[in-house]
């Protein structure tokens, strides 16, 4: 994760302008985890930071992300061993006391997770064979360990569909505790069309929390598409921004920095700069230029790399952004979009409707399903009223940037024509033979044609038989 390349202004030129698109879905995950948290990335290998047990880690790391997990033969497998340099630092540090150690930890409140990748991890997972070992050797690790979820810090990049499948696959494994955190490259959450962007909007509704790295950087486009340096308070708000407005929830949003100097080979920031970060996304204040749209009262905390370099600094960086994450409170300031309605109401109908979905929340954007599935990212933007010709459920939700998802609203339409014939619909192929229903009525087509508005059965006899 350390002493990774710095991308050049030019590369950031280069890449696709920010969209101010919104991507949303509903579901939080239960993982029993603080409003604001701080999150810490635990050595798993000596490079002159000071060696810590599981143990050592103080109480003020919500969460510990063990790095990493070791890439295997298999495609897509991870694995987990102890490193040896660090057991012999630590005078003999046994498999048996890792785990010891994690059992203690989560017993004071703190959760531990297995973090995959890092600078030089080659874990790939680009195919479904890939992604069913991934999500099988990661639950194996979280059976022997006592892991309570996995962090994806791939910085060689990542299929976001493979991957998002082998996400859930574990999710399903695992249960809604599980916690699922990542921590993208900067240039990487520059763009909702880039590939960790997709991801994290491809399993929304089972992520925890996006930690971005930002450090080792260079310069950025910020969500206002001025150019940031690293080291500020603006590059850590103005990047941030690009995530809370184009779909990621203030709870899903970490600002990643390292705990001193050594932690990085550039973007080192003191913990007052984190501080002032946060209270600027929070509430609007201690920001510098940059001026967020809106305030985000449930922004969900920090991470450093690592929590070696934190502790051989007198662990300032916990001591000053986790008392600090407390003070900002519940973050019951956060506003909940209005549930979408329908119209018509559900029921039963004995011909087709025009359904159409509204949110009374102002620049609301609603998605659907009309499949029965609980839409998600992924699902239509609803742009217009939804033509239903045959027994159909309808599901919604609406989301808008600063404020929580709203609940899915479901509804179903019985449409009930007196028999089992296809409503006729415009815009559709009918053969000679064919019989539909429209309006309380059968009609048998007598010529081919394909349907236009204004067709309609009963107003062209040459082409249907009423029956």
């Amino acid at each position: 994760m350390k002493g990774k390349k710095i991308w050049s202004f030019l590369l950031m030129c280069l890449m696709i302008a920010v969209t101010i698109g919104k991507n949303p879905i509903t579901s939080y995950a239960q993982s029993g985890l603080p409003t604001h948290l701080l999150t810490g990335y635990w050595q798993n290998f000596n490079n002159g930071a000071k060696c810590l047990r599981i143990s050592d880690v103080p109480v003020s790391y919500d969460i510990i992300a063990v790095a990493f997990a070791d890439a295997t033969s298999t495609p897509g497998a991870v694995s987990f061993t102890l490193d040896s340099g660090l057991s012999s630092a630590l005078g003999g540090y046994t498999e048996s006391q890792f785990i010891s150690d994690i059992a203690a930890v989560k017993g004071r409140g703190q959760k531990v997770i297995i973090s995959v990748g890092g600078q030089n991890g080659t874990i790939r997972v680009e195919d479904s064979n890939a992604a069913t070992n991934f999500a099988n050797s990661v639950y194996s690790l979280m059976t022997k360990y006592g892991f309570d979820g996995v962090d994806i810090d791939l910085e060689n990049g990542v299929n976001p569909t493979y991957m998002a499948s082998a996400l859930r696959s574990l999710s399903s494994k695992a249960g809604p505790g599980l916690i699922i955190t990542m921590a993208p490259e900067t240039i990487y959450m520059q763009s909702p069309s880039s590939s960790y962007f997709q991801l994290a909007l491809n399993i929304k509704d089972i992520l925890t929390i996006v930690n971005t790295q930002y450090y080792n950087s260079g310069a950025m486009l910020g969500y206002d598409g001025k150019v940031y340096s690293q080291g500020t308070v603006d590059f850590l708000t103005a990047l941030a921004t690009i995530q809370l407005e184009n779909g990621l929830r203030p709870d899903q949003v970490g600002l990643g920095l390292p705990a001193s100097p050594s932690g990085a080979g550039g973007g080192y920031v003191s913990p007052t700069v984190v501080n002032a970060a946060l209270d600027c996304l929070y509430n609007g204040s201690n920001g510098g230029t940059f001026k967020p749209p809106h305030t985000y009262p449930t922004i969900r905390g920090a991470m450093t790399w690592s929590i070696n370099w934190d502790a051989s600094n007198g662990y300032n960086f916990a001591n000053t952004v986790k008392p600090h994450l407390n003070s900002l409170g519940g973050g019951g300031q956060q506003q909940t979009v209005v549930t979408p309605a329908f119209s018509p109401a559900g029921g039963k109908y004995n011909s087709a409707q025009s359904v159409t979905i509204t949110c009374a929340t102002s620049g609301a954007t609603i998605r659907y399903t009309t499949d029965g599935s609980t839409p998600n990212s992924g699902s239509p933007v609803y742009s217009g009223a939804i033509n239903v010709s045959s027994t159909t459920t309808i599901k919604a939700y609406a989301t808008a940037p600063g404020m929580n998802d709203s609940a899915v609203n479901s509804v179903t339409y019985t449409i009930d024509n007196g028999g089992n014939y296809q409503t006729w619909a415009p815009n559709t192929a009918y053969k000679v033979g064919d019989i539909v229903y429209y309006s309380g009525k059968n009609y048998k087509c007598i010529q081919p044609h394909t349907s236009l508005v204004g067709w309609e059965p009963s107003n062209v006899p040459a082409l249907w038989q009423v029956q």
